[in-house]
């Protein structure tokens, strides 16, 4: 493999500004070069009095959910540790490293799919009837992890850990990149580019190869018209090894 195999590519990193520079770095190792335009931007949760309560309190559940990085970075910050006996899960891998990262190490976590179907389908999730299970997450989001759950007999409580915005984006930002490629790694990001650019966002629907992490992101983009669509795997390294080989075929 060549040891610039991105060479001469512009590719648009979309996540928030603080989680955009590890995969910026990676990109730019393969050669490309990456333009950070945000979709989405993370501050903590508005509420802070919530969950610092929350934290008092943790030690009662059995079971912590941490949904992203994001709800670990700003989730343990409050807790400081997991309290002893309460177990501990993640929705993906990148979510799961980051708990690592912080010396929690037994993480339930999906190792084929990195969603809320993928940790509910794990045998850990099925008896837990009677369970006190907190769900630490960003403002809003899917509620089947929660619902289902609940369903099996779990009393299941959300906690808000930090909360998500939607910048406004410059157009001519966008078309001046020039992208090849674009990595969303949201279903709201997407749509918030879809609402917020229109037209401008129809030309990048022509012009540009979107990379996601998951169908469900995939689906939405065919549906507001993107041409080329590439699902990668999850995490820094899934993404970049997705572009790596969607290179090595565009340039055949």
């Amino acid at each position: 493999m060549s040891a610039s195999p991105l060479a001469g590519l512009n590719i648009i990193v979309t996540r928030p500004r603080a989680q955009a520079r590890g995969l910026a770095a990676s990109l730019r190792a393969l050669g490309a070069n990456p333009v950070m335009l945000p979709l989405l931007e993370i501050a903590p949760a508005a509420d802070r009095t919530a969950l610092r309560a929350f934290a008092q309190r943790a030690t009662g559940c059995q079971l912590l959910v941490f949904i992203s990085p994001n709800a670990v970075h700003y989730g343990m910050a409050a807790l400081h540790h997991i309290p002893n006996g309460v177990r501990v899960a993640a929705v993906g891998q990148g979510t799961a490293k980051a708990l690592r990262k912080l010396q929690v190490e037994q993480v339930i976590a999906p190792g084929e799919r990195f969603d809320s179907e993928g940790l509910l389908a794990l045998p850990e999730l099925q008896q837990v009837a009677g369970w006190r299970i907190a769900i630490l997450r960003g403002d809003g989001g899917r509620e089947l992890l929660g619902e289902t759950l609940a369903s099996r007999g779990a009393q299941v409580e959300y906690v808000t850990c930090y909360q998500r915005s939607k910048p406004e984006l410059d157009a001519d930002a966008w078309l001046a990149a020039r992208p090849d490629g674009i990595i969303v790694t949201s279903s709201e990001a997407l749509t918030h580019l879809h609402q917020e650019l229109g037209e401008t966002a129809a030309t990048l629907a022509r012009n540009a190869t979107l990379f996601v992490a998951h169908p469900r992101i995939a689906q939405i983009a065919q549906s507001q018209g993107w041409r080329r669509v590439v699902i990668t795997s999850t995490g820094d390294d899934g993404v970049c090894a997705g572009l790596v080989a969607w290179a090595a075929q565009h340039r055949k």
